[in-house]
């Protein structure tokens, strides 16, 4: 009997107490009448016979939807979307009194159909596959940020995670980035020419150039000092040499055995 009635107190103690854990929030539902205030984490005591607890995250939550969006030029693009929301902790009250537990699929999903919808169908297909997606999610958190604010949810983030544009689309937008490169490309590749040219040009006049002052110092005086110079090295050289001139300059011809 002794153990009957302990094992009777152990579950009563039990079912009276509730655990809300770190990032949750506790409201206690008395005959459906709610709290004012909710409980932060920790144990929760209360009469399970009238009263029950209601827990509510108010971490960051990650919605996940997917959906059909609309383009500018009437496309349907499917796409797979995260919305990073939290909740208000002295809101959580007023939500389940105004909208229940239910209230993600009553308030956030619905107003973000809405939202993604209106911005989606301002702008072109293409545009969501591009870098105007950052200013896409920008523009649905605005959205939805205006219409859930003040009722307690905190719209941190929306994120385009995948986009399906359609088929011919898709393809479209691959031949036309494939043209880009190859204009960028043959832009390279003819600006390496002109460049080459250009390197041309200039090595060209520079050797000129200096054909053109050599020719103008190479006069009569300079040309007879140069020779007799020459032959002067040849002479002072160890080696059998002949030295034939045009009778005009000077001519050595020497030999050891002479």
């Amino acid at each position: 009997m002794r153990n009957i009635f302990v094992f009777v107190l152990v579950l009563l103690l039990s079912a009276s107490c509730a655990v809300i854990r770190q990032g949750e929030v506790g409201v206690k539902s008395k005959f459906g009448k709610l709290a004012p205030e909710p409980s932060e984490a920790g144990l929760v005591g209360f009469n399970p016979f009238t009263t029950r607890v209601i827990k509510v995250p108010v971490r960051t939550v990650n919605q996940e939807v997917k959906l059909n969006l609309p383009s500018k030029e009437g496309l349907t693009i499917e796409s797979e979307i995260s919305i990073l929301y939290s909740i208000e902790k002295n809101k959580v009250p007023f939500i389940l009194e105004d909208v229940g537990v239910m209230y993600e699929e009553v308030l956030i999903l619905n107003v973000f159909r809405s939202a993604a919808a209106d911005i989606t169908a301002q702008y072109m297909a293409k545009d969501m596959h591009s870098g105007m997606r950052a200013e896409i999610e920008k523009q649905i958190q605005n959205r939805m940020h205006e219409n859930l604010r003040e009722r307690g949810f905190v719209i941190e983030r929306v994120l385009m995670k995948s986009i399906r544009l359609p088929t011919e689309l898709s393809r479209a937008i691959e031949r036309t980035l494939k043209a880009e490169q190859d204009a960028l490309q043959m832009e390279f590749i003819l600006d390496r020419e002109r460049k080459e040219a250009e390197r041309r040009r200039i090595e060209a006049e520079g050797t000129r150039a200096a054909q053109m002052i050599l020719a103008e110092g190479l006069v009569k005086e300079i040309i007879e000092l140069r020779s007799i110079e020459a032959f002067r090295e040849l002479a002072n050289s160890p080696n059998t040499k002949i030295i034939i001139t045009d009778g005009k300059t000077p001519y050595l011809i020497n030999s050891p055995d002479q």
